[in-house]
């Protein structure tokens, strides 16, 4: 998969060299030639000198075939417009954003980003969320058999009630605790409806494992924005 790290701080490189280390193409942007002395010698991605909004350096990136984006600068408002880029004109469709300010990740979760508040950033988490299906589960009970998993809706999901979605493509086993939109949890799911941007907190047991990573699959949630007139097919 070809993946695009916009900021190569200490979260951008060390992101970057996990994702080269799973065996992924990444290519990593900043504005700053010295950042990119935090990646070693003789690092097999790209280097790309330049802004992640610019769009000629989004293309220099790959952009026009990156599976996914992770915006991670220092700038919440760069991080939102390299994302709505991302989504909106090169329709990526696996897209994640730092924030530093929390009063804005209700913007973020409207536009169908995901977010994580740089407080309780960590290089797992942007790796799950932009990979959803290839990271580990996110807390697992003592005996190993019962899974809570957080994920961002599938966009085939959206317009619909999101249990029935859930019973069409998993086991009955796989249950809907509690959904987070625009920065607000919703405990009363059993007919929620999915909306764009939605995460969704799944009870997973570890007998249904492989048909949740089937569903949740990166490339099952590959999907165009029907609402893109002008961007870029793929």
């Amino acid at each position: 998969m070809h993946v695009i790290v916009v900021g190569c701080g200490r979260v951008g490189s060390g992101l970057a060299l996990q994702l080269s280390d799973a065996g992924h193409h990444v290519s990593i942007v900043d504005k700053q030639p010295g950042a990119f002395r935090r990646l070693p010698h003789g690092w097999s991605g790209q280097k790309v000198l330049g802004f992640g909004f610019d769009r000629a350096h989004l293309e220099e990136a790959g952009a026009t075939r990156a599976d996914a984006l992770a915006a991670v600068t220092s700038g919440d408002n760069s991080n939102i417009l390299t994302a709505r880029i991302a989504r909106e004109t090169y329709e990526i469709p696996n897209v994640v954003a730092r924030i530093y300010d929390p009063r804005r990740a209700e913007i973020f979760q409207r536009l169908g980003i995901p977010t994580v508040p740089s407080v309780t950033w960590t290089i797992d988490q942007v790796f799950s969320r932009i990979l959803p299906g290839r990271a580990p589960f996110d807390w697992t009970d003592s005996s190993g058999r019962l899974h809570v998993v957080e994920r961002t809706l599938p966009a085939s999901w959206a317009g619909k009630r999101i249990n029935d979605a859930i019973a069409a493509q998993l086991p009955a086993r796989v249950k809907l605790a509690a959904i987070c939109r625009a920065g607000e949890p919703i405990l009363d799911v059993s007919s929620a409806i999915g909306q764009e941007g939605d995460m969704l907190h799944l009870l997973v047991p570890s007998d249904a494992d492989d048909a949740f990573r089937r569903a949740f699959s990166f490339d099952s949630m590959r999907t165009t924005n029907p609402g893109n007139a002008g961007g870029v097919t793929r």
